[in-house]
């Protein structure tokens, strides 16, 4: 037998025995969604649950044993067995999040932060987005194209919801639970009146710094040990401006992305992007206060109603730093076609208004490359009916990507 088969074996057994915390709560606690969302949730578990005979095993030998499958499982549904291993207990769990390496530096996705990491900068993460005419939802999945067989890994949903003023998209790593009381909220996108300009909010900051310096002031619970009267903050990381279309000339839509929350730095030789490591509530400094608090705090359910998103506290991060601007690519008129064309490398199929490229703009005296200049962030296109691609790349996030993309499905009556 294999060491692959003998691992998937002993997996399964734990799972279904003594190493499985998602049926081993001792205060009947479990993971909610975990199979639904398809990645691990990023919560350590209590101390007091009993971790089983797994967690005994010699440091060396988990660690040979974890590195081995995580080098041997990178594509999805595989890789799920790296997140079982995460999945057994506390020292197993610690143990592979110190292997799994970020998208930036191995262009996988993993663990529910991941999502909120830069992608890889040699070459974009290539995903796609369903959307539902009839519930106003959005699905963002990881791959090239929809499968026959729609299993397809769900990253992300997201739920427009329309206001007397604005638009709102409500984005959640589940499909169901668009609630911003529950652990599943990661964030949303809110349109002005005539729907010219957006702002992407996170539920968290963008670096772990920001998260340590404002923990006591915007401290988001965990989903049970939040009281109703705590919302959810939500933190200004980017704005979205179209160009007005006053004169109704016909053309392509004009964009420019300003992203608060990532330095125009980290696009210059040596620069970094902001990359949380974890949520704001899986802090060390939170966990004593998360403990204390679920003792006075009533609990919710997962399904209880959260407060109107439009009385949600917001804050805008200290821009001490040049932020990073990205502008659509402007596209060449092809004269046999008679319309617009970008190069969308076979990934865009069908002509739409809402098909772009996004570009870094920057100013000469940055000494910036030209190549890093014409370098494409963030693509998105159609491809049917009612399905997009969207690849992204370093230095922007997949929530990011995906919230930059749905501001392309409101409408804008003003800006075509």
């Amino acid at each position: 037998m294999s060491f692959k088969n003998i691992v998937l074996r002993e997996l399964k057994e734990m799972k279904d025995g003594v190493g499985s915390i998602s049926r081993r709560g001792a205060d009947g606690k479990h993971w909610p969604n975990c199979t639904r969302s398809h990645i691990a949730p990023d919560v350590a578990p209590p101390e007091t649950i009993e971790q089983g005979q797994w967690a005994n095993l010699p440091p060396e030998l988990l660690l040979d044993i974890i590195r081995r499958v995580e080098e041997s499982e990178t594509a999805w549904p595989a890789r799920t067995v790296v997140l079982f291993c995460a999945s057994v207990c506390k020292s197993w769990r610690d143990i592979t999040k110190e292997i799994v390496k970020t998208p930036e530096e191995c262009g996988k996705l993993t663990f529910p932060i991941s999502l909120k990491q830069p992608g890889p900068r040699d070459a974009p993460i290539q995903c796609f987005i369903k959307r539902d005419r009839a519930t106003s939802t959005f699905r963002l999945y990881f791959g090239l194209t929809p499968s026959e067989v729609e299993n397809d890994k769900l990253l992300l949903a997201a739920k427009r919801i329309r206001r007397a003023t604005s638009t709102d998209f409500v984005i959640s790593l589940v499909a169901d639970d668009f609630s911003r009381a529950s652990n599943t909220y990661v964030g949303k996108l809110r349109s002005n009146f005539l729907g010219t300009k957006f702002t992407i909010f996170d539920s968290q900051p963008s670096n772990d710094n920001s998260v340590q310096q404002i923990s006591r002031q915007s401290r988001r619970f965990n989903a049970k040990q939040v009281s109703p009267r705590l919302p959810a903050y939500n933190y200004n990381v980017a704005t979205i401006s179209y160009e007005l279309n006053v004169l109704r000339t016909r053309g392509p839509r004009r964009m420019h992305c300003g992203m608060h929350s990532i330095p125009v730095s980290s696009i210059q030789e040596g620069g970094k992007a902001p990359t949380p490591t974890s949520f704001p509530q899986c802090s060390t400094d939170d966990k004593s206060s998360s403990s204390s608090s679920s003792s006075s705090s009533p609990l919710i359910s997962k399904g209880f109603s959260s407060p109107n998103l439009t009385n949600s506290p917001a804050f805008t991060l200290p821009n001490l730093v040049e932020s990073l601007v990205l502008k659509n690519k402007s596209p060449r008129w092809h004269e046999q076609l008679q319309c617009w064309c970008l190069n969308f490398r076979g990934r865009v199929t069908v002509a739409s208004v809402k098909n772009f490229q996004l570009v870094a703009a920057v100013d000469p005296s940055l000494n910036i490359s030209a190549e890093e200049q014409e370098k494409v962030i963030l693509q998105f296109g159609k491809i049917g009916k009612d399905i997009f691609t969207m690849d992204y790349r370093y230095p922007i996030s997949a929530f990011q990507a995906f919230a930059i993309c749905l501001s392309s499905f409101d409408t804008k009556p003003a800006c075509e």
